[in-house]
């Protein structure tokens, strides 16, 4: 048997690897992603003031540390018991739509981006960011550089910092912002909107207009009809900060809508003896292996899920291309015939990124976003309390549980890449077995493409791997001169 090792597995947050096991024949046999590395922040939290979380686990990654600050903070509200003011929910709200509109731009330009700009089988030292700018124009880097320096200038604002944010605290957020503040991000929130419609012009020009590159995205090794998961708020539209968790089966019709609080009833997570991951799938319907469809519990939660059960979006401008997304793949503009092609996640993520954009502008625009009525004094006894927003990459939730005194006895994170890690290890085989035929050359570029099945999930494990037992068990493999296993010693 054959052995393909793409170690490390590149452009992507965190470390990872993927082996891939040839027959006889040249055909895949099996296939693994594995995620060699383990954080422990689940065990960290414990013996903490629940009211530090919100700091504190911004620190499991410097790319989302917004999402899992709003995460925290929403458990410790729940926590707690206490409905922030309207103005405190805003400035959230408005902060962690700019850290959307950044962090979608980061992926499409510099992750993304250099495989279908470039070519998925142009060399490795072209197939980058700088290969990328090359090709469309150095304006196009100013812009990108542009929106990033802006959204970090505004989450400083509303964060306090750049990264690592400290201002949502249980009850609301610790400072307002004032006139003069407000004014400097309504000015970038135009830019913000207009980048949006720049970036939809290059995917126009580069990707849709490009014969090759749609037929990868239709008929490619990349498709799975799988259940979908996404935040959704009271009229069914898109909403990444607030709102029920709404699933729809591989037909598009919803199988279950559920609170924050009530994620337990719905979801469990299996784990298997050759990675870190943790795989969630949905509880009624049981995990039944690395399989789609509808007997599978497997669930996907991406820009590509959260347009799946949503009824549209809530802006104009990104409703117009989620119409254009869903009539294209789908002959649906309504959006009510699910779009299963992995690679279609990227058109979805720039969608997302029109719509945060438009949101930064309503929110800024609000009378109320200068209000000094932005936090309330927590009264209550503190016991537990469950969080969830929509992180970049899927549905973050964040759940504690506190003694009297408010000290967490308890911790329990299923962060979004989390979510996809069957989805993410099913395409990545899936993948390999449409891309290695018998007969056929195994390429650079043959691989780099096994590797776009992941990529399109925006994959960070930095706060994604986590050890269910709390152990960190452990496989020595001892060879010789000639590769062969002479003894394996492990420990579990």
């Amino acid at each position: 048997m054959r052995q393909i090792k793409i170690d490390p597995v590149t452009r992507l947050e965190g470390h990872g690897k993927i082996d891939i096991f040839l027959n006889d024949e040249g055909e895949v046999a099996n296939c693994y992603f594995q995620v060699p590395e383990l954080r422990g922040f689940e065990q960290f939290a414990v013996g903490r003031p629940v009211e530090e979380m919100p700091r504190i686990t911004t620190r499991i990654c410097g790319v989302c540390p917004e999402a899992h600050h709003m995460a925290a903070a929403k458990a410790c509200d729940d926590v707690y018991k206490v409905k922030i003011p309207s103005a405190g929910k805003k400035l959230r709200e408005l902060l962690y739509n700019t850290f959307y509109t950044a962090d979608h731009t980061v992926h499409f330009y510099a992750l993304a981006g250099p495989d279908f700009v470039c070519g998925p089988d142009a060399p490795p030292e072209e197939r980058n960011i700088l290969g990328l700018i090359k090709k469309v124009g150095l304006e196009a880097g100013g812009k990108v550089i542009g929106l990033r320096s802006r959204c970090q200038e505004v989450i400083q604002i509303l964060g306090g910092k750049k990264i690592h944010q400290v201002t949502s605290i249980p009850g609301g957020v610790s400072r307002g912002i004032n006139e003069d503040e407000r004014k400097k991000i309504e000015e970038y929130a135009k830019y913000f909107i207009e980048f949006g419609q720049f970036t939809f012009k290059i995917f126009e020009d580069v990707v849709l207009k490009n014969k090759d590159y749609v037929d990868l995205i239709l008929n490619g090794p990349y498709i799975h009809k799988t259940y979908y998961m996404g935040l959704v708020d009271e009229n069914n539209k898109v909403n990444f900060y607030d709102g029920m968790v709404k699933v729809v089966d591989p037909d598009g019709k919803e199988f279950c809508k559920y609170k924050p609080a009530d994620y337990l009833e719905h979801i469990a997570e299996h784990t298997e003896s050759w990675s870190y991951l943790k795989y969630p799938y949905l509880k009624k319907v049981g995990w039944k292996g690395f399989v789609d469809g509808k007997d599978s519990g497997v669930y996907r939660a991406t820009p590509l899920s959260r347009l799946n059960v949503t009824d549209g979006m809530p802006t104009p401008l990104a409703q117009t291309e989620y119409e254009k997304y869903f009539e294209t793949l789908t002959g649906d503009k309504t959006g009510k015939t699910p779009v299963h092609n992995t690679l279609a996640t990227h058109w979805a993520r720039i969608i997302e990124l029109q719509y945060a954009a438009e949101k930064v502008m309503e929110l800024i625009k609000d009378p109320e976003i200068t209000s000094k009525d932005y936090r309330v004094v927590t009264t209550e006894t503190p016991h537990e309390g469950v969080g969830i927003v929509e992180a970049p990459r899927g549905t973050l939730t964040h759940h504690y549980v506190t003694d009297e005194k408010g000290i967490v006895t308890k911790a329990n994170l299923i962060v979004g890449t989390t979510n996809n890690h069957a989805a993410i290890s099913m395409s990545i085989k899936k993948a390999a077995e449409g891309l290695i035929k018998k007969g056929l050359e195994v390429t650079e570029g043959t691989l780099n493409k096994i590797e776009m099945a992941f990529r399109a999930y925006d994959p960070c494990f930095g706060c994604a791997t986590h050890s269910l037992p709390g152990e960190m068990p452990m496989i020595l493999t001892i060879r010789d001169s000639n590769g062969e296993v002479i003894d394996r010693i492990s420990r579990n």
